[in-house]
């Protein structure tokens, strides 16, 4: 009765796929993604059929978008350093991950993942013959996972992280718990994925943390010097707001038109288009800039726009405090990138899906406001109180130092 069970969900799972790509096709008119989603896989066959390992070991990795791929970056890194001649395959679900990274130097082949469907999978394990797979944090498909399984292939999900609200979990999400089976080993993040796990009989798991700690270690030791930010501060100390939406932007634009500190402020807002740009500056009160202006009069503003991307990682490193966005919204972007360079972060009060902040929080790394009147108390005492700035810094980074690793413990399993 199990059989037949996980066979009936197996062919529900299926008609469910077939019945997403559909629906891709028919929104791909009117829906910028979509349409970059069935492009990508347009000729997807001949793109396979490219793939040549030749005498060498090919490792596949696989992320679903470009927050996944910059967990995996640090072991693909690790890799291709510790063993050169080794060929990495990287696929994408999604075009956010695809666009942005397709021209990345770190993979030998680069491109989307086939719909799962089962003669989707069949045709792309048999033909790539990867020596291993890696899936980051988030991706179960189970025709891909049952065929590397079939075939013998070691698979491997890296930096995940498990919820008790997940299908997993639920007394009908037997195809799911047949999909954590199918893997090798799991590289978990926290305690509780592996209560979560154990309680379901799953135990090839090993507790190394987010791979994103080494990531951000990573930007941090080769982050660049950028002279326009160095002139604009001219020596003065600054908060670095990164990632920001406009809710953000309410907020601080009200306490930084009212400033009356030595303090610079760096925004780098999280969308970067025209209308945006010019609605902050319309609502900056102060001296404020362009990085894309001429800069003749650089020094003497009070506000630093960032209207390009690619900067913000580095320029958190000229930061005293940074303000990451998100919060009003969907939830904080990445908050690591800032507290590496050891100062105390903040954020508004939708941050509790993400492990990170929230021990931020308790070891008094970072802080949460849900409204200005609690962002101008906080900013107040950091601005004028320096020792406790000092102490939330070192906090945030006592944390991230803590949790750097979990690459070193994967790579023993891939090389």
């Amino acid at each position: 009765m199990i059989f037949i069970f996980q066979s009936d969900m197996a062919f529900f799972y299926n008609i469910g796929i077939r019945a997403y790509t559909l629906a891709i096709r028919l929104a791909s008119p009117f829906n910028e993604k979509a349409a970059l989603w069935l492009k990508g896989r347009k000729n997807i066959r001949e793109k396979i059929g490219a793939v040549k390992k030749g005498n060498h070991r090919l490792i596949w990795f696989h992320a679903a978008s470009l927050g996944e791929f910059e967990q995996g970056r640090p072991v693909m890194e690790a890799l291709k350093k510790e063993q050169p001649d080794t060929k990495i395959l990287l696929t994408f679900f999604s075009p956010s991950g695809y666009e942005i990274r397709k021209n990345y130097t770190g993979a030998d082949y680069i491109f989307y993942l086939p719909a799962d469907t089962p003669r989707n999978a069949r045709h792309f394990i048999r033909s790539v013959q990867p020596d291993a797979a890696v899936f980051v944090k988030y991706e179960y498909w189970y025709n891909y996972l049952h065929e590397l399984h079939k075939q013998g292939i070691p698979t491997y999900l890296i930096s995940a992280i498990f919820r008790k609200e997940q299908p997993f979990f639920k007394t009908w999400g037997g195809l799911h718990r047949k999909m954590l089976h199918f893997f090798t080993r799991l590289f978990i993040q926290d305690e509780m994925s592996a209560r979560l796990l154990s309680s379901i009989g799953v135990e090839a798991f090993e507790q190394t943390g987010d791979t994103r700690f080494d990531r951000v270690k990573q930007i941090a030791d080769s982050a660049k010097d950028i002279d326009k930010v160095a002139r604009f501060l001219n020596g003065a100390p600054a908060v670095v707001c990164g990632s920001t939406w406009p809710p953000d932007e309410d907020l601080l634009l009200d306490y930084i038109n009212r400033d009356d500190t030595p303090f610079k402020w760096i925004i780098a807002p999280h969308e970067i288009g025209e209308n945006h740009i010019k609605g902050i500056l319309d609502k900056c009160n102060v001296p404020v800039i362009r990085y894309s202006q001429e800069d003749g009069r650089l020094s003497e503003a009070k506000v630093l726009i960032i209207d390009c991307i690619g900067l913000l990682s580095s320029v958190y490193r000229y930061g005293k405090i940074a303000y990451i966005g998100g919060g009003f919204g969907a939830g904080i972007h990445n908050t690591l990138e800032a507290a590496v360079y050891g100062i105390p972060v903040i954020f508004g009060p939708r941050y509790r899906k993400f492990n990170e902040a929230v021990t931020l929080i308790q070891q008094e790394g970072a802080f949460s406001i849900e409204s200005k009147a609690e962002l101008k108390e906080l900013l107040d005492t950091l601005l004028r109180n320096q020792a406790i700035t000092d102490t939330a810094g070192q906090q945030a980074l006592a944390y991230v130092n803590s949790q750097l690793g979990a690459t070193a413990i994967i790579m023993k399993y891939l090389v």
